[in-house]
């Protein structure tokens, strides 16, 4: 059983008990007509050939409350795009794929750019981006909703938590993350555990007292893919493209948002899907990778809020990291022990010092350029600004590469 504490600046949604998962269902048939949902899987062509996704689709081919399904397809060529199109050709659920890699939608990419106003690089990002773009384009749903393709433990008491908390009119929030637990014979989610967590509570400790980072460190799981939104919001809204992603869109939740109109869900009691390695010799890829970005984000989002960084702060920040993530190892090592999970003390050890590396080669490019850094997409609205016809161009690239 959950536990029920709240904790925090935002309200926590559990899951008290089990089951349920029909009366959840009939509820969002009667929101949707009212707020017509729609879902948006980013996902790379390879993704749609693994296990997972055909799980995913099944639970979802057995919903009724969807009002479409946006698959934002990246790295695929003509021909696997055409494979992608016969997989949905006969879902029950109107289904459109954005084919990021197509001409059509390129061609707006490339326009964009000529406007300065880059959508960034290929990645989820973008993907979800462009979705929100389309649905906006389209008018025709009021929720938005997004989660992986490579959730191997994906069910659909797992969506209809997601979308509920937004959907019915009675709760009246805006923005809800979802979050679970991330453990099978071990603990994994080693950003989120050995790095996001301690990171916050250093800051804090470094710099003082911030309501940004109390907000963030109300979340259970920050880098959860899992989220729902009034699609007003992706108007508002801009957001990293890179790794950055989840920490980026919860500093613009912050900034647009009443923090009574956010909140989480428990959304399962145990969450499973593909693992990154962690690449301890390789910046550039993999969680080391991950940590770096997530890193730049904050640092850049705080500096932007008006935060400063006193001379210094860096070296006192890495020392102050260190020891609270090794006091979060031995807490997990004891929890561990008590439920029977194997526990990995080295590994754990080398994760958290690959992500002190990590916090300096970060500062070091926050400190270089902590006026721009990596850019963030621009939001619909100005968008639609500089190219007003730009929704129209979304809609009709994308019913060109559909039918």
């Amino acid at each position: 059983m959950a536990d029920i504490f709240q904790n925090g600046e935002i309200t926590t949604l559990h899951r008290l008990k089990s089951g349920g998962t029909e009366r959840l269902e009939r509820e969002l048939e009667t929101f949707s007509q009212n707020r017509p949902i729609a879902l948006v899987i980013p996902a790379l062509f390879v993704d749609l050939k693994a296990k997972p996704i055909k799980n995913i689709l099944s639970e979802i081919s057995k919903v009724r409350y969807l009002n479409e399904i946006i698959i934002s397809l990246g790295r695929a060529n003509k021909d696997e795009f055409t494979e992608v199109k016969s997989m949905l050709s006969s879902f029950n659920v109107p289904a459109s794929i954005i084919w990021n890699d197509g001409e059509n939608i390129q061609e707006l990419y490339h326009m964009l750019d000529k406007e300065n106003l880059s959508a960034g690089e290929d990645g989820k990002g973008r993907s979800a981006w462009i979705s929100y773009g389309y649905i906006l384009s389209t008018q025709s749903s009021q929720v938005i909703v997004l989660h992986d393709s490579d959730i191997v433990t994906y069910s659909r008491e797992l969506l209809a938590r997601l979308c509920y908390p937004i959907a019915n009119p009675n709760l009246n929030y805006e923005f809800c993350k979802g979050y679970y637990a991330r453990v099978t014979d071990r603990r994994h989610g080693r950003v989120t555990r050995l790095f996001v967590f301690p990171l916050i509570r250093a800051l804090k400790k470094v710099l003082g007292g911030n309501d940004f980072l109390d907000y963030l460190d109300s979340f259970r799981y920050i880098l959860a893919g899992e989220f729902s939104m009034r699609a007003d919001l992706a108007r508002t809204n801009r957001i990293p493209s890179g790794w950055g992603l989840e920490v980026g869109m919860l500093a613009e939740i912050y900034r647009n948002c009443s923090l009574k109109r956010v909140c989480q869900v428990e959304i399962a009691d145990i969450y499973e899907h593909k693992h990154q390695p962690l690449a301890e010799n390789d910046p550039t890829t993999g969680l080391n990778k991950m940590a770096i970005d997530i890193a730049k984000t904050l640092f850049r989002t705080m500096a932007s809020m008006g935060m400063s960084f006193p001379a210094g702060w860096i070296n006192t920040l890495k020392a102050t990291y260190l020891r609270t993530a090794q006091d979060y190892i031995a807490k997990y090592y004891r929890d561990s022990e008590i439920n029977g999970l194997f526990f990995d003390r080295h590994q754990e050890a080398v994760a958290v010092e690959t992500f002190v590396k990590g916090i300096g080669i970060a500062s070091e490019d926050f400190e270089r350029n902590s006026a721009f850094g990596a850019p963030h997409i621009p939001n619909w609205n100005r968008v639609v600004s500089a190219i007003p016809n730009f929704f129209d161009l979304l809609r009709e690239a994308v019913e060109r590469d559909n039918f």
